[in-house]
């Protein structure tokens, strides 16, 4: 393949799958280096997730898994608290899915994972831990205009806001102190002023809202119709534009691939060769992308197309509920980071057996993959089931893993 190619083949959610689903069949012949799986404990998980999902969502009607549903934690509608707050002239379906756009990206990015003892109080005084807790507080700032160099449109996310965001400015945005403690402040700085950065590109954030993430609304629109829109499309657009952001990892002809890793076992040839893709937050952030265009009325196709995230949650499931087992009786008492071999192996199977569990959780429920995919499966779903075994068997609800996070993975 060309360089090109080999970038393509990296960033498609196919290939996600097959390097995953590579590991996974390795693992049952009992010859990974890291990880057992038992197949025979599936069943109980899918059982387990479906169980969670009706009591959730106990109509049927389940989400996208995305960070929108985060947004009205605490019983407060912040997003209809947006939609008329919105500068006037700005509150037509297109400005508001620009405004939206600009919320969420930023806050996705401040999400990867807060640590155990960090916590946000909201102005209500409502205090709110891990992911809720993280939307609250990007919300909050996107409201302040933090992320706005404009002091007529506080509520907007541009290419010089993000671009001077300090680190104090940030911390205290997020509340942090020595009895507050987040985990990855910096890499998350990071992340948002690597972001302003790319908003810079013309190709991808020149529509009407010039130099604001907004204005991915109109290239996608302009690129892809105004009527219809595959989640694939949005995907492979979020990795091109956003692709510059993460920190350099492996890369392709000086292409930074984001969230790619090695694994001895993981497969095929030439520069790709044993390179498992994830784009865990890429992916979230997509699913998360689909909805505004949604509520414009812009119809959006091939979601089923799209992966599990391979995160603590629903990897921490598999764990907690024995489908996967450590081959070294220690192996949980040590930390990871990203990249190690026993982190990328855990990730690439629970990517794996999110597919097995989502078959399953759709055959009891009577559904195609188009109409539960698998990102209403991880939002019924394992995610929530992961949440609520990890609180029943750890007195701090976490991970059963520990991870070195720099605020740019998980």
């Amino acid at each position: 393949m060309s360089d090109n190619a080999d970038i393509l083949f990296m960033r498609s959610p196919r290939t996600i799958r097959e390097r995953s689903r590579q590991l996974y069949e390795v693992g049952l012949q009992a010859k990974l280096p890291h990880f057992r799986v038992r197949p025979e404990k599936i069943v109980d998980v899918a059982k387990f997730v479906i169980d969670v999902t009706r009591e959730n969502y106990p109509d049927g009607n389940i989400p996208y898994h995305s960070r929108w549903s985060h947004f009205q934690v605490g019983g407060i509608d912040r997003i209809s608290w947006l939609r008329k707050h919105a500068p006037e002239g700005r509150r037509d379906q297109l400005s508001m899915a620009r405004m939206f756009y600009d919320l969420v990206v930023p806050s996705i990015l401040l999400d990867a994972g807060a640590g155990m003892k960090w916590a946000y109080k909201d102005s209500y005084g409502k205090e709110f831990r891990k992911s809720e807790g993280l939307a609250v507080a990007s919300f909050d700032m996107f409201a302040q205009g933090l992320f706005s160099s404009d002091p007529r449109c506080a509520m907007q996310s541009d290419a010089t806001g993000l671009e001077r965001l300090q680190s104090d400015v940030l911390a205290n945005g997020m509340q942090v102190s020595s009895d507050n403690p987040l985990v990855g402040l910096e890499g998350r700085l990071l992340l948002l002023r690597n972001l302003g950065k790319a908003l810079r590109n013309p190709k991808f954030f020149s529509g009407k809202a010039v130099g604001t993430i907004g204005s991915l609304v109109d290239y996608i629109l302009n690129q892809f119709g105004a009527e219809t829109v595959s989640a694939t499309d949005v995907l492979s657009t979020v990795l091109e534009a956003f692709g510059p952001i993460w920190p350099g990892r492996i890369e392709i002809a000086g292409e930074n691939l984001g969230d790619v890793w090695k694994h001895s076992l993981a497969g095929g040839d030439g520069v790709t060769k044993n390179l498992v893709p994830f784009h865990k937050l890429s992916q979230w952030m997509t699913y998360s992308l689909l909805e505004p265009l949604e509520w414009a009325g812009v119809r959006i196709t091939k979601v089923e197309e799209m992966t599990g995230l391979p995160e603590y949650r629903n990897g921490g499931l598999f764990l907690d509920c024995g489908v996967l087992e450590t081959v070294r009786p220690d192996a949980l008492s040590r930390e990871y980071s990203p990249g190690d071999e026993f982190i990328v192996e855990w990730r690439a199977l629970t990517v794996a057996l999110l597919d097995v569990v989502g078959a399953e959780v759709r055959k009891e429920l009577g559904k195609t993959p188009a109409e539960l995919p698998l990102a209403k499966v991880l939002q019924g779903g394992t995610w929530a089931a992961g949440r609520k075994i990890a609180a029943k068997l750890r007195s701090d609800g976490g991970s059963p893993i520990k991870i070195k996070s720099d605020g740019t993975v998980f």
